[in-house]
Protein backbone atom coordinates (compact mmCIF):
# COMPACT_ATOMS: atom_id res chain seq x y z
CA UNK A 1 0.00 0.00 0.00
CA UNK A 2 1.37 3.40 -0.98
CA UNK A 3 2.21 5.58 1.99
CA UNK A 4 -0.02 8.62 2.38
CA UNK A 5 2.80 10.12 4.44
CA UNK A 6 5.41 9.38 1.78
CA UNK A 7 7.60 7.65 4.34
CA UNK A 8 10.56 5.72 2.99
CA UNK A 9 9.97 1.93 3.17
CA UNK A 10 13.73 1.39 3.25
CA UNK A 11 13.93 3.45 6.42
CA UNK A 12 11.11 1.39 7.96
CA UNK A 13 13.06 -1.76 7.08
CA UNK A 14 16.22 -0.26 8.55
CA UNK A 15 14.49 0.60 11.83
CA UNK A 16 12.92 -2.85 12.02
CA UNK A 17 16.29 -4.53 11.40
CA UNK A 18 17.96 -2.47 14.12
CA UNK A 19 15.15 -3.41 16.53
CA UNK A 20 15.44 -7.09 15.59
CA UNK A 21 19.16 -7.04 16.37
CA UNK A 22 18.51 -5.29 19.68
CA UNK A 23 15.94 -7.92 20.67
CA UNK A 24 18.15 -10.82 19.57
CA UNK A 25 21.06 -9.45 21.58
CA UNK A 26 18.83 -9.24 24.65
CA UNK A 27 17.44 -12.71 23.98
CA UNK A 28 20.90 -14.20 24.51
CA UNK A 29 20.86 -12.72 28.01
CA UNK A 30 17.27 -13.82 28.59
CA UNK A 31 17.92 -17.41 27.52
CA UNK A 32 20.80 -17.72 29.99
CA UNK A 33 18.83 -16.46 33.03
CA UNK A 34 15.74 -17.17 35.06
CA UNK A 35 13.92 -15.36 37.87
CA UNK A 36 11.87 -16.22 40.93
CA UNK A 37 8.72 -14.95 39.20
CA UNK A 38 9.34 -17.03 36.08
CA UNK A 39 9.86 -20.09 38.30
CA UNK A 40 6.67 -19.37 40.26
CA UNK A 41 4.85 -19.18 36.92
CA UNK A 42 6.00 -22.70 36.07
CA UNK A 43 4.59 -23.94 39.39
CA UNK A 44 1.26 -22.18 38.79
CA UNK A 45 1.01 -23.75 35.36
CA UNK A 46 1.76 -27.14 36.95
CA UNK A 47 -1.32 -26.63 39.12
CA UNK A 48 0.20 -25.28 42.34
CA UNK A 49 -2.28 -22.88 43.99
CA UNK A 50 -3.41 -21.68 47.39
CA UNK A 51 -1.80 -19.98 50.38
CA UNK A 52 -0.25 -20.99 53.70
CA UNK A 53 -1.41 -20.02 57.19
CA UNK A 54 0.06 -16.51 56.85
CA UNK A 55 -1.40 -16.02 53.34
CA UNK A 56 1.88 -16.56 51.47
CA UNK A 57 1.09 -18.08 48.04
CA UNK A 58 2.34 -21.66 47.78
CA UNK A 59 4.36 -20.92 44.61
CA UNK A 60 6.29 -18.36 46.65
CA UNK A 61 6.81 -20.82 49.50
CA UNK A 62 8.28 -23.47 47.20
CA UNK A 63 10.49 -21.10 45.18
CA UNK A 64 11.79 -19.41 48.34
CA UNK A 65 12.83 -22.79 49.74
CA UNK A 66 14.58 -23.73 46.49
CA UNK A 67 16.31 -20.35 46.25
CA UNK A 68 17.46 -20.45 49.89
CA UNK A 69 19.02 -23.87 49.26
CA UNK A 70 20.91 -22.56 46.22
CA UNK A 71 18.87 -24.58 43.75
CA UNK A 72 17.11 -21.89 41.74
CA UNK A 73 19.52 -22.11 38.82
CA UNK A 74 18.33 -25.65 38.11
CA UNK A 75 14.74 -24.48 37.93
CA UNK A 76 11.54 -25.45 39.69
CA UNK A 77 10.51 -27.75 36.84
CA UNK A 78 13.46 -29.98 37.67
CA UNK A 79 12.92 -29.93 41.43
CA UNK A 80 9.19 -30.53 41.11
CA UNK A 81 9.66 -33.36 38.61
CA UNK A 82 12.31 -34.93 40.80
CA UNK A 83 10.06 -34.66 43.87
CA UNK A 84 7.24 -36.34 41.97
CA UNK A 85 9.57 -39.26 41.18
CA UNK A 86 10.82 -39.56 44.75
CA UNK A 87 7.47 -39.11 46.55
CA UNK A 88 4.77 -40.17 44.09
CA UNK A 89 2.83 -36.99 44.94
CA UNK A 90 1.25 -34.36 42.68
CA UNK A 91 2.76 -30.86 42.37
CA UNK A 92 -0.01 -29.45 44.61
CA UNK A 93 0.57 -32.11 47.27
CA UNK A 94 4.32 -31.51 47.17
CA UNK A 95 3.81 -27.75 47.60
CA UNK A 96 1.52 -28.35 50.57
CA UNK A 97 4.12 -30.56 52.23
CA UNK A 98 6.82 -27.95 51.64
CA UNK A 99 4.53 -25.33 53.17
CA UNK A 100 3.85 -27.55 56.21
CA UNK A 101 7.57 -28.01 56.82
CA UNK A 102 7.33 -31.72 56.00
CA UNK A 103 9.49 -31.72 52.88
CA UNK A 104 12.74 -30.07 51.75
CA UNK A 105 12.48 -30.38 48.02
CA UNK A 106 16.19 -29.95 47.24
CA UNK A 107 17.32 -32.60 49.76
CA UNK A 108 15.61 -35.55 48.10
CA UNK A 109 17.57 -38.09 46.08
CA UNK A 110 18.08 -36.70 42.59
CA UNK A 111 17.06 -38.17 39.24
CA UNK A 112 18.29 -37.05 35.82
CA UNK A 113 16.87 -33.92 34.21
CA UNK A 114 15.40 -36.12 31.48
CA UNK A 115 13.50 -38.24 34.00
CA UNK A 116 12.37 -35.20 35.99
CA UNK A 117 10.99 -33.60 32.84
CA UNK A 118 9.18 -36.79 31.88
CA UNK A 119 7.57 -36.91 35.33
CA UNK A 120 5.95 -33.48 35.01
CA UNK A 121 4.83 -33.75 31.39
CA UNK A 122 1.32 -35.04 32.19
CA UNK A 123 0.75 -31.95 34.37
CA UNK A 124 2.22 -29.72 31.64
CA UNK A 125 -0.15 -31.08 29.00
CA UNK A 126 -3.12 -30.86 31.37
CA UNK A 127 -2.37 -27.16 31.88
CA UNK A 128 -2.04 -26.55 28.14
CA UNK A 129 -5.38 -28.27 27.52
CA UNK A 130 -7.09 -25.96 30.04
CA UNK A 131 -5.65 -22.90 28.35
CA UNK A 132 -6.56 -24.14 24.87
CA UNK A 133 -10.12 -24.79 26.06
CA UNK A 134 -10.41 -21.18 27.23
CA UNK A 135 -9.04 -19.92 23.90
CA UNK A 136 -11.58 -22.08 22.07
CA UNK A 137 -14.37 -20.67 24.24
CA UNK A 138 -13.36 -17.12 23.28
CA UNK A 139 -13.34 -18.10 19.62
CA UNK A 140 -16.80 -19.63 19.98
CA UNK A 141 -18.18 -16.49 21.61
CA UNK A 142 -16.69 -14.33 18.84
CA UNK A 143 -18.26 -16.64 16.25
CA UNK A 144 -21.71 -16.72 17.83
CA UNK A 145 -22.00 -13.27 19.44
CA UNK A 146 -19.59 -11.24 17.37
CA UNK A 147 -17.95 -8.10 18.75
CA UNK A 148 -17.83 -4.34 18.39
CA UNK A 149 -16.36 -2.50 15.41
CA UNK A 150 -12.80 -1.19 15.65
CA UNK A 151 -11.63 1.00 17.18
CA UNK A 152 -12.79 -1.03 20.18
CA UNK A 153 -14.27 1.25 22.83
CA UNK A 154 -12.07 0.59 25.87
CA UNK A 155 -13.02 1.93 29.32
CA UNK A 156 -11.76 1.40 32.84
CA UNK A 157 -13.24 0.35 36.16
CA UNK A 158 -11.28 1.11 39.30
CA UNK A 159 -13.42 0.91 42.43
CA UNK A 160 -11.11 -1.30 44.50
CA UNK A 161 -13.95 -3.78 45.04
CA UNK A 162 -14.20 -6.54 42.42
CA UNK A 163 -17.95 -6.94 42.92
CA UNK A 164 -18.57 -3.22 42.41
CA UNK A 165 -16.21 -3.35 39.41
CA UNK A 166 -18.50 -5.97 37.85
CA UNK A 167 -21.56 -3.73 38.36
CA UNK A 168 -19.80 -0.82 36.67
CA UNK A 169 -18.35 -3.03 33.92
CA UNK A 170 -21.79 -4.38 33.02
CA UNK A 171 -23.19 -0.86 32.92
CA UNK A 172 -20.38 0.23 30.58
CA UNK A 173 -20.99 -2.76 28.30
CA UNK A 174 -24.67 -1.89 28.07
CA UNK A 175 -23.67 1.68 27.16
CA UNK A 176 -21.53 0.40 24.28
CA UNK A 177 -18.08 -0.45 25.66
CA UNK A 178 -16.21 -3.29 23.94
CA UNK A 179 -13.32 -3.70 26.39
CA UNK A 180 -13.33 -3.37 30.17
CA UNK A 181 -9.95 -2.72 31.78
CA UNK A 182 -9.83 -3.47 35.50
CA UNK A 183 -7.29 -1.00 36.85
CA UNK A 184 -4.90 -2.62 39.30
CA UNK A 185 -4.56 -1.24 42.82
CA UNK A 186 -1.76 1.26 43.36
CA UNK A 187 1.69 -0.32 43.88
CA UNK A 188 0.64 -3.95 43.30
CA UNK A 189 3.30 -3.99 40.59
CA UNK A 190 5.94 -3.83 43.34
CA UNK A 191 4.58 -6.81 45.29
CA UNK A 192 6.73 -9.91 44.70
CA UNK A 193 3.72 -12.18 45.09
CA UNK A 194 0.18 -12.33 43.73
CA UNK A 195 -2.57 -11.86 46.35
CA UNK A 196 -5.06 -14.69 46.69
CA UNK A 197 -8.83 -14.81 46.37
CA UNK A 198 -11.51 -12.14 45.81
CA UNK A 199 -10.71 -8.66 47.11
CA UNK A 200 -12.95 -5.78 48.11
CA UNK A 201 -10.42 -3.10 49.06
CA UNK A 202 -7.87 -1.38 46.89
CA UNK A 203 -6.54 2.15 46.38
CA UNK A 204 -6.97 3.55 42.87
CA UNK A 205 -7.92 0.12 41.54
CA UNK A 206 -8.59 -3.52 42.38
CA UNK A 207 -6.06 -6.24 43.16
CA UNK A 208 -5.21 -8.48 40.22
CA UNK A 209 -5.87 -12.00 41.53
CA UNK A 210 -6.91 -15.16 39.75
CA UNK A 211 -10.25 -15.23 41.55
CA UNK A 212 -10.92 -11.60 40.62
CA UNK A 213 -10.17 -12.49 37.00
CA UNK A 214 -12.66 -15.36 37.24
CA UNK A 215 -15.36 -13.14 38.77
CA UNK A 216 -15.00 -10.43 36.12
CA UNK A 217 -14.87 -12.97 33.28
CA UNK A 218 -18.14 -14.51 34.48
CA UNK A 219 -19.79 -11.08 34.73
CA UNK A 220 -18.69 -9.99 31.27
CA UNK A 221 -19.82 -13.27 29.71
CA UNK A 222 -23.24 -12.69 31.27
CA UNK A 223 -23.57 -9.15 29.96
CA UNK A 224 -22.10 -10.15 26.60
CA UNK A 225 -24.86 -12.68 26.11
CA UNK A 226 -27.38 -10.03 27.18
CA UNK A 227 -26.18 -7.34 24.74
CA UNK A 228 -25.31 -9.75 21.96
CA UNK A 229 -21.59 -9.14 21.54
CA UNK A 230 -18.43 -10.46 23.19
CA UNK A 231 -17.02 -8.10 25.84
CA UNK A 232 -13.27 -8.26 26.31
CA UNK A 233 -11.51 -8.00 29.67
CA UNK A 234 -8.10 -6.38 30.17
CA UNK A 235 -5.77 -6.46 33.17
CA UNK A 236 -2.08 -6.06 33.93
CA UNK A 237 0.68 -8.54 33.10
CA UNK A 238 3.43 -6.31 34.43
CA UNK A 239 5.45 -5.60 37.53
CA UNK A 240 7.31 -8.06 39.74
CA UNK A 241 4.87 -10.89 38.91
CA UNK A 242 4.54 -10.24 35.18
CA UNK A 243 4.63 -13.87 33.95
CA UNK A 244 2.53 -15.21 36.83
CA UNK A 245 -0.30 -12.86 36.00
CA UNK A 246 -0.02 -13.77 32.32
CA UNK A 247 -0.53 -17.41 33.32
CA UNK A 248 -3.57 -16.47 35.40
CA UNK A 249 -4.94 -14.46 32.49
CA UNK A 250 -4.50 -17.43 30.18
CA UNK A 251 -6.26 -19.79 32.59
CA UNK A 252 -9.19 -17.39 33.18
CA UNK A 253 -9.62 -16.20 29.58
CA UNK A 254 -8.52 -12.61 29.72
CA UNK A 255 -8.42 -11.02 26.28
CA UNK A 256 -5.94 -8.17 26.70
CA UNK A 257 -3.06 -7.59 29.10
CA UNK A 258 -0.94 -4.51 29.67
CA UNK A 259 2.50 -5.93 28.98
CA UNK A 260 5.58 -3.94 28.00
CA UNK A 261 9.24 -4.92 27.74
CA UNK A 262 10.51 -1.65 29.24
CA UNK A 263 7.67 0.03 31.18
CA UNK A 264 8.35 -1.59 34.56
CA UNK A 265 12.00 -0.58 34.40
CA UNK A 266 11.31 3.08 33.73
CA UNK A 267 8.14 3.77 35.68
CA UNK A 268 8.25 1.27 38.56
CA UNK A 269 12.05 1.02 39.03
CA UNK A 270 12.03 -2.76 38.64
CA UNK A 271 15.47 -4.09 37.80
CA UNK A 272 15.99 -4.24 34.04
CA UNK A 273 17.53 -7.72 34.08
CA UNK A 274 14.55 -9.07 36.00
CA UNK A 275 12.02 -7.34 33.75
CA UNK A 276 13.51 -8.45 30.45
CA UNK A 277 13.68 -12.11 31.53
CA UNK A 278 10.13 -12.01 32.89
CA UNK A 279 8.65 -10.29 29.85
CA UNK A 280 9.78 -13.18 27.65
CA UNK A 281 7.97 -15.82 29.70
CA UNK A 282 4.89 -13.61 29.95
CA UNK A 283 4.81 -13.03 26.20
CA UNK A 284 5.24 -16.68 25.32
CA UNK A 285 2.10 -17.35 27.39
CA UNK A 286 0.25 -14.40 25.84
CA UNK A 287 1.17 -15.53 22.33
CA UNK A 288 0.03 -19.07 23.04
CA UNK A 289 -3.47 -18.24 24.20
CA UNK A 290 -4.42 -15.43 21.83
CA UNK A 291 -4.30 -12.56 24.34
CA UNK A 292 -3.62 -9.11 22.87
CA UNK A 293 -0.81 -7.38 24.74
CA UNK A 294 -0.86 -3.61 25.21
CA UNK A 295 2.57 -1.99 25.36
CA UNK A 296 3.13 1.21 27.31
CA UNK A 297 4.85 3.68 25.02
CA UNK A 298 2.22 6.29 25.87
CA UNK A 299 3.83 6.63 29.29
CA UNK A 300 7.01 8.11 27.80
CA UNK A 301 4.99 11.17 26.87
CA UNK A 302 3.90 11.81 30.45
CA UNK A 303 7.52 12.16 31.62
CA UNK A 304 8.96 13.63 28.43
CA UNK A 305 7.72 16.15 25.87
CA UNK A 306 5.31 14.60 23.35
CA UNK A 307 6.57 16.73 20.49
CA UNK A 308 10.30 16.39 21.09
CA UNK A 309 10.24 12.75 22.23
CA UNK A 310 7.78 11.34 19.68
CA UNK A 311 10.55 9.31 18.03
CA UNK A 312 11.20 7.41 21.27
CA UNK A 313 7.63 6.11 21.10
CA UNK A 314 8.17 4.84 17.55
CA UNK A 315 11.53 3.29 18.47
CA UNK A 316 9.98 1.50 21.45
CA UNK A 317 7.13 0.22 19.26
CA UNK A 318 9.71 -1.38 16.98
CA UNK A 319 11.49 -2.96 19.97
CA UNK A 320 8.26 -4.24 21.52
CA UNK A 321 7.29 -5.69 18.15
CA UNK A 322 10.57 -7.61 17.86
CA UNK A 323 10.45 -8.95 21.43
CA UNK A 324 6.94 -10.16 20.56
CA UNK A 325 8.22 -11.85 17.40
CA UNK A 326 10.76 -13.79 19.49
CA UNK A 327 7.91 -14.97 21.74
CA UNK A 328 5.92 -16.14 18.69
CA UNK A 329 3.15 -13.56 19.07
CA UNK A 330 1.02 -12.94 15.99
CA UNK A 331 0.89 -9.41 14.58
CA UNK A 332 -2.81 -9.06 15.33
CA UNK A 333 -2.04 -9.66 19.04
CA UNK A 334 0.46 -6.79 19.15
CA UNK A 335 -1.34 -3.91 20.82
CA UNK A 336 1.52 -1.47 20.32
CA UNK A 337 0.89 1.72 22.25
CA UNK A 338 0.99 5.44 21.52
CA UNK A 339 -0.86 8.50 22.76
CA UNK A 340 -2.48 11.85 22.00
CA UNK A 341 -0.44 13.79 24.57
CA UNK A 342 0.87 17.01 23.03
CA UNK A 343 0.28 20.33 24.73
CA UNK A 344 -3.09 21.49 23.30
CA UNK A 345 -1.65 25.00 22.98
CA UNK A 346 0.91 23.75 20.40
CA UNK A 347 0.34 25.43 17.04
CA UNK A 348 -0.75 22.74 14.54
CA UNK A 349 -0.62 20.16 17.33
CA UNK A 350 -3.57 18.30 15.81
CA UNK A 351 -1.61 17.88 12.56
CA UNK A 352 1.40 16.49 14.42
CA UNK A 353 -0.80 14.09 16.38
CA UNK A 354 -2.47 12.94 13.17
CA UNK A 355 0.91 12.40 11.51
CA UNK A 356 2.11 10.27 14.42
CA UNK A 357 -1.06 8.15 14.50
CA UNK A 358 -1.16 7.52 10.76
CA UNK A 359 2.56 6.73 10.74
CA UNK A 360 2.03 4.08 13.43
CA UNK A 361 -0.71 2.49 11.31
CA UNK A 362 1.42 2.54 8.17
CA UNK A 363 4.47 1.03 9.89
CA UNK A 364 2.49 -1.61 11.80
CA UNK A 365 -0.51 -2.21 9.49
CA UNK A 366 -1.50 -5.58 10.96
CA UNK A 367 -0.92 -4.71 14.62
CA UNK A 368 -3.81 -4.13 17.02
CA UNK A 369 -2.71 -0.57 17.80
CA UNK A 370 -3.79 0.89 21.13
CA UNK A 371 -4.31 4.65 21.22
CA UNK A 372 -4.26 6.44 24.57
CA UNK A 373 -6.18 9.66 25.37
CA UNK A 374 -4.94 13.04 26.57
CA UNK A 375 -4.11 13.01 30.28
CA UNK A 376 -1.02 15.14 30.89
CA UNK A 377 -2.70 18.42 29.89
CA UNK A 378 -6.16 17.74 31.28
CA UNK A 379 -6.77 20.58 33.72
CA UNK A 380 -10.08 19.85 35.40
CA UNK A 381 -11.91 22.08 32.90
CA UNK A 382 -14.40 19.41 31.85
CA UNK A 383 -15.62 21.33 28.81
CA UNK A 384 -12.18 21.78 27.27
CA UNK A 385 -11.37 18.21 28.29
CA UNK A 386 -14.38 16.88 26.40
CA UNK A 387 -13.22 18.79 23.28
CA UNK A 388 -9.67 17.41 23.65
CA UNK A 389 -11.16 13.92 23.81
CA UNK A 390 -13.27 14.63 20.72
CA UNK A 391 -10.16 15.63 18.73
CA UNK A 392 -8.46 12.47 19.99
CA UNK A 393 -11.44 10.40 18.82
CA UNK A 394 -11.28 12.08 15.41
CA UNK A 395 -7.60 11.22 14.96
CA UNK A 396 -8.31 7.65 16.02
CA UNK A 397 -11.04 6.87 13.47
CA UNK A 398 -9.21 8.85 10.78
CA UNK A 399 -5.98 6.87 11.26
CA UNK A 400 -7.58 3.45 11.71
CA UNK A 401 -6.62 2.60 15.29
CA UNK A 402 -7.71 -0.74 16.79
CA UNK A 403 -8.14 -0.10 20.51
CA UNK A 404 -9.33 3.24 21.82
CA UNK A 405 -8.94 3.95 25.52
CA UNK A 406 -11.64 6.55 25.89
CA UNK A 407 -10.72 9.84 27.43
CA UNK A 408 -12.79 11.08 30.37
CA UNK A 409 -13.71 14.70 30.77
CA UNK A 410 -13.22 14.29 34.53
CA UNK A 411 -9.58 13.21 34.06
CA UNK A 412 -7.42 14.95 36.69
CA UNK A 413 -10.43 15.31 38.98
CA UNK A 414 -11.70 11.87 40.02
CA UNK A 415 -12.06 8.21 39.09
CA UNK A 416 -14.78 8.13 36.42
CA UNK A 417 -18.40 7.80 37.44
CA UNK A 418 -20.75 5.75 35.28
CA UNK A 419 -22.18 8.87 33.70
CA UNK A 420 -18.67 10.05 32.75
CA UNK A 421 -18.13 6.80 30.85
CA UNK A 422 -21.50 7.19 29.17
CA UNK A 423 -20.61 10.67 27.89
CA UNK A 424 -17.22 9.43 26.65
CA UNK A 425 -18.79 6.48 24.84
CA UNK A 426 -21.41 8.77 23.32
CA UNK A 427 -18.71 11.20 22.16
CA UNK A 428 -16.63 8.47 20.52
CA UNK A 429 -19.59 6.67 18.97
CA UNK A 430 -20.85 9.90 17.39
CA UNK A 431 -17.46 10.75 15.86
CA UNK A 432 -16.66 7.19 14.78
CA UNK A 433 -19.98 6.91 12.96
CA UNK A 434 -19.89 10.32 11.33
CA UNK A 435 -16.26 10.01 10.21
CA UNK A 436 -16.03 6.25 9.65
CA UNK A 437 -14.45 6.40 6.19
CA UNK A 438 -12.66 9.74 6.49
CA UNK A 439 -9.24 8.10 6.31
CA UNK A 440 -10.07 6.51 2.95
CA UNK A 441 -11.15 9.84 1.49
CA UNK A 442 -8.30 12.14 2.51
CA UNK A 443 -4.77 12.41 1.12
CA UNK A 444 -2.06 14.75 2.35
CA UNK A 445 -0.18 17.57 0.69
CA UNK A 446 3.19 16.46 -0.65
CA UNK A 447 5.96 17.76 1.60
CA UNK A 448 3.36 19.47 3.78
CA UNK A 449 3.38 19.70 7.57
CA UNK A 450 1.93 16.22 8.14
CA UNK A 451 4.23 14.38 5.73
CA UNK A 452 7.36 16.18 6.90
CA UNK A 453 6.52 15.55 10.54
CA UNK A 454 6.10 11.81 10.03
CA UNK A 455 9.29 11.58 7.98
CA UNK A 456 11.26 13.43 10.66
CA UNK A 457 9.97 11.27 13.52
CA UNK A 458 10.73 8.06 11.62
CA UNK A 459 14.23 9.26 10.76
CA UNK A 460 14.97 10.13 14.39
CA UNK A 461 13.56 6.77 15.55
CA UNK A 462 15.81 4.96 13.07
CA UNK A 463 18.84 6.90 14.32
CA UNK A 464 17.96 6.10 17.94
CA UNK A 465 17.56 2.40 17.16
CA UNK A 466 20.93 2.39 15.40
CA UNK A 467 22.50 3.89 18.53
CA UNK A 468 20.78 1.33 20.77
CA UNK A 469 22.02 -1.50 18.56
CA UNK A 470 25.60 -0.26 19.02
CA UNK A 471 25.37 0.50 22.74
CA UNK A 472 22.94 -2.21 23.88
CA UNK A 473 19.52 -1.78 25.47
CA UNK A 474 20.85 -1.88 29.03
CA UNK A 475 23.19 1.05 28.38
CA UNK A 476 20.47 3.01 26.57
CA UNK A 477 18.12 2.72 29.55
CA UNK A 478 20.92 3.73 31.92
CA UNK A 479 21.38 6.90 29.85
CA UNK A 480 17.69 7.83 30.13
CA UNK A 481 16.88 7.81 26.41
CA UNK A 482 13.33 6.52 26.98
CA UNK A 483 10.89 8.75 28.80
CA UNK A 484 13.73 10.86 30.15
CA UNK A 485 14.11 8.30 32.99
CA UNK A 486 17.50 6.77 33.92
CA UNK A 487 17.77 3.36 35.59
CA UNK A 488 20.95 1.44 36.55
CA UNK A 489 21.51 -2.11 35.30
CA UNK A 490 22.21 -3.38 38.82
CA UNK A 491 19.63 -1.22 40.61
CA UNK A 492 15.90 -1.23 41.18
CA UNK A 493 13.59 -3.81 42.68
CA UNK A 494 14.02 -7.54 42.24
CA UNK A 495 17.63 -8.09 41.13
CA UNK A 496 18.13 -10.63 43.92
CA UNK A 497 15.49 -12.76 42.18
CA UNK A 498 17.60 -13.23 39.02
CA UNK A 499 20.08 -16.08 38.47
CA UNK A 500 22.03 -17.84 35.72
CA UNK A 501 20.60 -21.21 34.65
CA UNK A 502 22.72 -24.33 35.09
CA UNK A 503 23.23 -27.04 32.46
CA UNK A 504 20.33 -29.17 33.76
CA UNK A 505 17.77 -26.36 33.69
CA UNK A 506 14.61 -26.82 31.66
CA UNK A 507 11.27 -25.07 31.26
CA UNK A 508 8.93 -27.33 29.25
CA UNK A 509 6.26 -24.68 28.76
CA UNK A 510 8.27 -22.35 26.53
CA UNK A 511 9.02 -24.76 23.65
CA UNK A 512 5.56 -26.33 23.77
CA UNK A 513 3.75 -22.99 23.87
CA UNK A 514 5.84 -21.61 21.02
CA UNK A 515 4.90 -24.67 18.98
CA UNK A 516 1.22 -24.21 19.85
CA UNK A 517 1.10 -27.71 21.37
CA UNK A 518 -1.43 -29.14 23.82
Amino acid sequence: MKSKLNIDPKMVDSARNHAANIAKDMQEFIDAHTTVSTERTILRLLGVDGIDDVETPLPNVVVEQIQAAGGLQRGTAYWMGNAMIQTGLTPQEIAEKVSAGELEITKLDTASAKDAEAAIMPAVHESLKKIKAQTAKRDEYLKTLGEGTKPYLYVIVATGNIYEDVVQAKAAARQGADVIAVIRTTAQSLLDYVPYGPTTEGFGGTYATQENFRIMRKGLDEVGEEVGRYIRICNYSSGMCMPEIAAMGALERLDMMLNDAIYGILFRDINMQRTLVDQYMSRVIIGYCGIIFNSGEDNYLTTDDAYEAAHTVTASQFINEQFAVLANIKEEQMGLGHAFEMDPMTKNGFLYELAQAIMAKEIFPNACLKYMPPTKYMTGNIFRGHIQDALFNLVSVWSGQSIQLLGMMTEAILTPHMQDRYLSIENASYIFNNCRDLGEEVEFKKDGIIQKRAQLVLSKANDLLADIEKEGLFSTIEQGKFGGVKRPKDGGHGLDGVCVKDDQYFNPFIPLMKEGAE
